[in-house]
């Protein structure tokens, strides 16, 4: 068994779609298919949340009059066969018809989630529909009949696993089950999501429960690149990526993979990788437990970070001082990105900053304390990149752009940079030069 995760720009088209039918064409054996939204749904499905919040049901009507027409002109394109047809349109009509329903409701996080997980319900229907139209047998599984994930950080990936099997064991056999992203049925037994770009996440969740072979995450890029390709020139995709590796990169900014995407297919030792739709034949990034070079591989940038500065001439060095700080940020489920210490202040780093006024006032029993938002975090990564004596170079960054922090040695594979979001781009730029083009060029003595 494989599975295959499909993004919404992979499904964004109805060009995009007969890619993804072709792509599964050249695979043999078994395979699960965890979609997206089509590109721009999820977006329109959140302006909704928006207008139900605001009581504006006109506004509500236009968008899902739009999303009516893009999802009908699809399967038009897509399904040719009468019936067939049909029954898709009749679909996702009593999809919508529903989504009316919960959209006169009173705002809600269950309320939220019913809306925005509506698009890859759509997507998966209308795809399984073109499948059949096309004369490749598949089965549609709806994902809130399995994915009972009660914890977002540790989900039960056994119990995950005993639901999809009892799903599909009256089913007709196929090589080919459809499902949906995303989706997720919290503690309470209610429809939740896996926060956004959360497919990723659902597709290795589904891969550790069925013990996958692997895991493919087809997107618009051929790979992990070594930097930004938005920001940094000639980038290059990296062949290979460890778990620990990928996992840097991708909770310190790598966009192309969803931060808690690598976890539950560790402890299985199921390989990962990441490929491009649109070119197939490229070989893209394999993410495993093999490590087959040491040192730097890549940088990676994660905005949005807030600083946080606490000093305290009389009780930084008191026992149980950091303990106490911590516990503040334990009570508001705010995780800490990047810590250092001085003899009399703290200096830590947030990305959530939802609670912060509640954060800050607690925190100021203990101290002064300094706010610095619109940061960046740089994140240099690399298997045993601490004893990589040319990573050295970063450094000399210092002479150009304020840095406001550094974390050296908590991992031997990350070393991490705060500094200005405006500094954010000559940054990249700048360790670009120093660490991969500087390297390339011969040494004459």
């Amino acid at each position: 068994m494989k599975v295959l995760k499909f993004g919404g720009t992979s499904v964004g088209s109805v060009e995009s779609i007969r890619n993804v039918k072709n792509i599964l064409a050249s695979r043999e054996g078994k395979k699960v298919l965890v979609l997206s939204a089509m590109a721009g749904v999820t977006n329109k499905l959140v302006e909704i949340t928006e207008n139900i919040k605001l009581g504006d049901h006109s506004a509500i009507n236009s968008i899902i009059a739009e999303l009516k027409q893009k999802h009908e002109s699809t399967i038009d394109e897509l399904i040719d066969k009468p019936g067939l047809n049909s029954y898709a349109k009749a679909f996702v009509n009593n999809v919508l018809e529903g989504l009316q329903e919960i959209s006169r409701n009173k705002y809600s996080e269950k309320v939220y989630a019913e809306v925005v997980t509506t698009g890859e319900t759509m997507l998966t229907y209308i795809f399984s529909t073109f499948l059949t139209n096309s004369g490749i047998q598949n089965n549609f599984l709806d994902a809130k009949d399995f994915m009972q994930v009660s914890n977002l950080e540790n989900p039960d990936t056994d119990l995950v696993g005993k639901l999809f099997q009892q799903n599909i064991e009256n089913l007709e056999p196929t090589d080919i089950y459809i499902t949906q992203g995303f989706v997720r049925i919290n503690a309470q037994n209610n429809i939740s999501t896996l926060k956004r770009g959360g497919s990723d996440y659902s597709a290795t969740i589904l891969a550790a429960a069925v013990q996958a072979d692997e895991v493919q995450i087809w997107t618009d890029i051929d790979g992990f690149h070594n930097n930004d390709p938005r920001y940094v020139e000639n980038t290059h995709a990296i062949a290979e990526l460890s778990f620990e590796e990928a996992a840097e990169l991708a909770y310190f900014g790598a966009k192309i993979l969803h931060p808690q995407t690598i976890s539950p297919v560790i402890k299985r030792q199921i390989p990962l990788f990441l490929k491009n739709t649109f070119t197939p034949d490229l070989p893209g990034t394999k993410i495993s437990a093999e490590i087959h070079s040491r040192g730097l591989k890549a940088i990676s940038a994660k905005d949005g970070i807030t600083a946080i500065k606490i000093k305290s001439n009389r009780m930084l060095m008191a026992h149980g001082f950091l303990k106490k700080i911590f516990e503040v940020f334990d009570k508001y489920e705010t995780a800490i990105d990047m810590i250092t210490t001085s003899e009399i202040a703290i200096s830590l780093t947030i990305d959530d900053d939802r609670n912060l006024d509640v954060i800050l006032e607690e925190l100021n029993a203990y101290g002064e304390i300094t706010v610095e938002k619109d940061h960046s975090i740089i994140c240099i990564v690399g298997e045993g990149l601490i004893e990589d004596k040319s990573t050295s170079r970063l450094f000399e960054l210092l002479n150009d752009i304020p840095v406001r922090m550094i974390s050296y040695g908590g991992s031997d594979n990350n070393i991490s940079l705060l500094v200005d979001t405006k500094n954010k781009i000559q940054t990249l730029q700048g360790l670009n030069h120093k660490l991969f083009e500087e390297q390339q060029v011969p040494q004459f003595v």
